[in-house]
């Protein structure tokens, strides 16, 4: 790993251990205030008051995310789900209530403060089928083939290695399983030095692939019936969007 790479990557962590400090302490952050719209563009408004209301108030201050995947990720009863930097846990929790007791949520995280933020809203919520791993999200820390269903919420345009998570997330879904993320995702005519204009990589803009980008690094690492849908602008020229693809069934 580059020295470049590890700094990007030590920034990333730092922001985002600070906002679980900052909601810990009563507060709130945003993946990046600074290019937010007054209606909000990143966070806890992109969530029904419904499932707001049933989870603890910290988790729901803590979402950081551009969008809600747990939405659109069609999540059954019985699912074994991950998300990919989990944050402070609202969507493992929610997932957590639409798979029902004979399914299972992860919730993977690199940072710390991140993770005891999660498990202390996992007790507050009574949530037993859930478990928080520590680990970055370019080496899952669980088996080939052990997941139905991966989410994530505006962090893997925070990854520097992204091909590594795209065959990560191959890697631990079962034959048949699928991904339901949201991501934050540029216009292919914008330079990844444009991309970088208009925000800083912690902030999840001057990382983020084009669509482009994003659906030939999907294919890449295997990946079928990829859609791509933006929701709404988050800078110009970028945009959260609900990204979902297939891992192909096992043949005959």
């Amino acid at each position: 790993m580059s020295e470049q790479t590890d700094d990007l990557r030590e920034t990333v962590r730092r922001r985002y251990a600070a906002a679980a400090i900052e909601v810990t302490g009563g507060g709130s952050g945003c993946c990046g205030p600074q290019l937010a719209q007054p209606d909000r563009v990143f966070g806890s408004t992109l969530y029904g008051a419904e499932e707001q209301d049933a989870l603890p108030a910290e988790a729901v201050a803590a979402s950081l995310g551009c969008g809600n995947p747990t939405a659109v990720a069609d999540l059954q009863e019985g699912d074994r789900v991950l998300d990919l930097g989990s944050g402070g846990g609202i969507d493992v929790l929610l997932s957590a209530r639409r798979v029902g007791p004979t399914g299972m949520a992860y919730g993977l995280d690199m940072t710390d403060e991140m993770l005891a933020l999660a498990v202390a809203n996992q007790r507050t919520a009574g949530a037993t089928n859930v478990r928080f791993l520590k680990g970055t999200i370019e080496a899952i820390p669980l088996p080939a083939g052990t997941i139905d269903v991966v989410i994530s919420n505006c962090v893997i345009n925070l990854s520097t290695d992204k091909p590594a998570v795209f065959a990560e997330t191959f890697r631990v879904l079962a034959p048949g399983g699928r991904v339901g993320v949201s991501d934050v995702i540029a216009d292919d005519e914008l330079t990844p030095a444009q991309r970088a204009e208009r925000g800083d990589y912690a902030g999840c803009i001057a990382g983020a692939l084009s669509f482009t980008e994003y659906r030939h690094g999907l294919a890449a690492a295997g990946f079928t019936d990829i859609r791509i849908t933006p929701t709404h602008p988050v800078a110009d020229g970028l945009h959260s969007a609900i990204i979902r693809a297939v891992r192909p069934a096992v043949t005959a």
